[in-house]
C-alpha cells in the first residue's frame, strides 16, 4: 500500500512566476519520504545522523503536469520499489484535489558510511519498501 503525506504550498515554496520553484518539488517529496520512514517506526535522528549505512540520491526527475501555487492543498503518494539488492526507487504523484499536478521519482542507493561502497539494504528498509509499495 503506498503511503500519502497532506502538504499545504507556502509562499516560500514559490518563485518569481508565483508558483512552486522547480526544486522545491524535490523537497516537498524529500518531506514525504522522511514522514513514510518515521511512519514505519524508523528514527529520522538514527536515520539521518551519524549512520551506518547510508540512501543517497542518485537520481531524482519531476514531471510537472499543472503549475502548483501558494495555498494548494497537495496530497503526494509514494509507491516504492525495490530495485536491486542495494537499490530503491520511490514514485510520487502529487495531486490537487483529484488533478495529477506533478510526478517525480528519486532513486537511492545504500552505502556504507566509512568505505562509500554499495552494500546490501537493511532489513528495516526491505520492510518499509515492502510497506510502502
Amino acid at each position: 500500500m503506498s503511503f500519502t503525506y497532506n502538504r499545504t504550498v507556502r509562499f516560500q515554496d514559490t518563485d518569481a512566476a508565483r508558483v512552486v520553484y522547480f526544486a522545491n518539488v524535490l523537497g516537498i517529496c524529500h518531506e514525504a519520504y522522511e514522514e513514510s520512514l518515521e511512519a514505519s517506526n524508523i528514527n529520522l535522528k538514527d536515520f539521518f545522523i551519524n549512520p551506518s549505512v547510508a540512501f543517497p540520491i542518485v537520481h531524482a526527475s519531476v514531471d510537472f503536469l499543472r503549475p502548483i501555487f501558494v495555498g494548494d492543498k497537495l496530497l503526494i503518494s509514494l509507491i516504492c520499489q525495490k530495485i536491486g539488492v542495494e537499490k530503491f526507487e520511490i514514485n510520487y504523484e502529487i495531486t490537487v484535489g483529484e488533478i495529477l499536478v506533478a510526478k517525480a521519482i528519486t532513486r537511492h542507493v545504500c552505502i556504507d558510511v566509512s568505505s562509500r561502497m554499495k552494500q546490501e539494504l537493511p532489513d528495516k528498509i526491505i520492510q518499509w519498501l515492502e510497506t510502502n509499495r
